[in-house]
């Protein structure tokens, strides 16, 4: 259990390392909504690595950080800043939009229809459908 334990104060210690350089990419802003202002904190998209990697990990908002762990919740229009972050030129925000669209287009009719525009790198599709 120690060693545990040891292993994930190491990787928060990493991951809190990488806090400036996510910062400045990310320009203070939540990755997926662009909310600036609030709280924000690294979240590593899985699966990941024995290492954290800083192209694997982004700077998110905490109410992102709730639909991740709660996707059942995701719902509603307030979601569309996805159809946006989708196209973003950073794999790790395009596979975190896709898998937060493809749960809201359970629930949601728009999110279909943006799922049908979007085309994603072979690579970086199969790591979205890496669970």
């Amino acid at each position: 259990m120690a060693k545990g334990y040891e292993l994930h104060q190491a990787r928060m210690m990493a991951l809190q390392g990488m806090g400036k350089d996510l910062a400045r990419r990310a320009k203070s802003k939540c990755e997926i909504t662009g909310a600036a202002g609030v709280p924000l904190h690294p979240y590593e998209v899985p699966p990941v690595g024995e290492d954290p990697d800083i192209e694997r990990t982004l700077l998110l908002c905490e109410e992102c950080h709730e639909m991740l762990e709660h996707p059942d919740r995701l719902a509603g229009r307030g979601w569309q800043c996805l159809a946006e972050a989708v196209w973003s030129e950073m794999p790790a925000v395009q596979v975190v939009a896709w898998r937060m669209l493809h749960e809201l287009a359970k629930r949601e009719d728009w999110a279909r229809e943006v799922l049908e525009e979007v085309f994603l790198d072979p690579a970086v599709e199969e790591w979205a459908r890496a669970t």
